[in-house]
């Protein structure tokens, strides 16, 4: 990512989620807060979130007609037409006030430019309770790849451990076909994370769903394969350090990586799937030479 890129960014991402956090202040109460026809308010065309719960929508439909819109939806002004409002955040909300019939909508005018726009797009999204484990793991990706910020970044804005941000990007490395039953919650997010390491994930997640198999019993699976297959001692050598480390790298590379030391020295494996992923690894490694 160039350095122009990120300097476009110039509120940051401390100041992005001060404007996401204002879940419990109603209308009134935030300075700044206007009351717009409802038809003047448009959708966000980048929207990360392409699928909205209908019956979700319903249930806060009829708050809303109770208790109306507490919280602002978050706007800019449209680039093509200054009398329209563009979302930034809050679509649910505008589409429940829909079902509603309200005709009216309290907004936040925000001076975001495109690259700020998604992304307080993505964060809002990573706040949503109801997020599955491939998408919120996405999520966290193309911040770190399209903003620049780091593991440890996110996890200290966005109040998440370090540790579940680096062990959900673990997941993006399973097979397309895998994740998919994971966003389809056929999977759960810990049954994923315990084919992270597995030699032949896709048999092995069909097999868990076919027996309903629970998380424990594939861990279980998962250490007998590991014992079969691995010797003792280079097992025991291998420290939680580079563990995480070995998990970073795949995270990143979305291939399986193994650290394998030898005293002070040691071997970097990287294991491709085919040679479209080969090709990808090339570019990766030849766009810092």
């Amino acid at each position: 990512m160039s350095q122009g890129k990120r300097s476009s960014l110039g509120r940051g991402l401390s100041a992005l989620m001060a404007d996401l956090q204002t879940e419990d202040n109603a209308p009134a109460a935030k300075e700044g807060t206007l009351t717009v026809p409802i038809e003047q308010v448009t959708p966000n065309p980048d929207q990360p979130r392409r699928v909205f719960d209908q019956s979700a929508l319903a249930e806060l439909a009829d708050s809303i007609r109770h208790r109306g819109v507490i919280q602002p939806l978050i706007v800019r002004k449209h680039p093509d037409d200054d009398q329209i409002y563009q979302i930034v955040a809050g679509e649910r909300r505008w589409r429940a006030a829909q079902m509603a019939q309200l005709h009216e909508l309290p907004v936040l005018v925000r001076g975001f430019s495109d690259e700020e726009m998604l992304e307080v797009a993505i964060i809002e999204n990573i706040q949503r309770a109801d997020l599955n484990a491939i998408d919120e793991a996405a999520s966290y990706k193309q911040l770190m790849t399209r903003f620049g910020h780091t593991q440890d970044k996110l996890a200290e804005a966005l109040g998440k451990s370090r540790s579940h941000i680096a062990n959900l990007l673990r997941l993006l490395n399973l097979p397309d076909q895998v994740q998919e039953w994971v966003r389809d919650e056929k999977l759960s997010a810990g049954h994923a994370r315990a084919l992270v390491t597995a030699e032949n994930p896709v048999p092995l997640a069909r097999k868990i769903i076919d027996k309903d198999l629970s998380v424990r019993a594939v861990e279980a699976l998962m250490r007998e394969k590991d014992g079969a297959t691995a010797k003792p001692s280079k097992r025991a050598e291998k420290d939680a350090d580079t563990r995480a480390l070995e998990g970073d790298l795949s995270a990143t590379l979305k291939m399986k990586v193994q650290i394998k030391q030898a005293g002070e020295g040691g071997q970097l494996v990287i294991s491709y799937r085919d040679l479209e992923q080969l090709d990808k690894l090339c570019q990766v490694l030849s766009a810092g030479v």
